[in-house]
């Protein structure tokens, strides 16, 4: 099974919270912990990766706290699973730099292994953090609502 560790899914959590909140722009490690019900020190710990990782900034002071380091359009979740993570790999020889494995030059499957890390990355950066913060209910109706659209439209001869 491949998976991604707990602590990127309460990241991704975390982030969605600052997204669907554009009116708050700055938030405290404890009112996260309070307000998406993960633990305060696993909160404080995701936003030390995700400063490192340049998702986040820290700000000090009275009103101080965490705030988004650019446009959650403009955060991919690949770049979430890389900050809290490091690199994304299907497998060790997925990796760069090349030479992890000891099997490398004999392996059969290892450009296969790239190809398939290669699709699954394009993927994650293709989703942002705005698409993760969205319900998921919403997306589906507005993307079944295009297809009605333009279903109409064919229908009635406007597309």
């Amino acid at each position: 099974m491949i998976r991604i560790a707990k602590l990127t899914d309460y990241a991704i959590v975390l982030l969605s919270f600052f997204a669907s909140d554009p009116e708050r722009p700055v938030h405290n490690a404890r009112d996260l912990a309070k307000k998406t019900g993960v633990p305060l020190p696993t909160v404080s710990k995701i936003l030390k990766a995700l400063a490192r990782g340049e998702l986040v900034l820290s700000q000090r002071g009275v009103n101080g706290g965490y705030r988004l380091s650019r446009d959650a359009g403009l955060i991919s979740v690949a770049d979430i699973i890389s900050a809290v993570e490091g690199p994304i790999a299907m497998t060790e020889c997925s990796v760069e730099p090349a030479g992890i494995c000891d099997r490398e030059g004999a392996c059969p499957v290892g450009a296969n292994w790239q190809k398939i890390n290669r699709v699954v990355g394009d993927a994650l950066d293709g989703l942002t953090l705005a698409d993760m913060a969205r319900p998921l209910r919403a997306q589906a109706t507005a993307t079944r609502r295009g297809r009605d659209l333009g279903r109409s439209a064919v229908a009635t001869g406007r597309a």
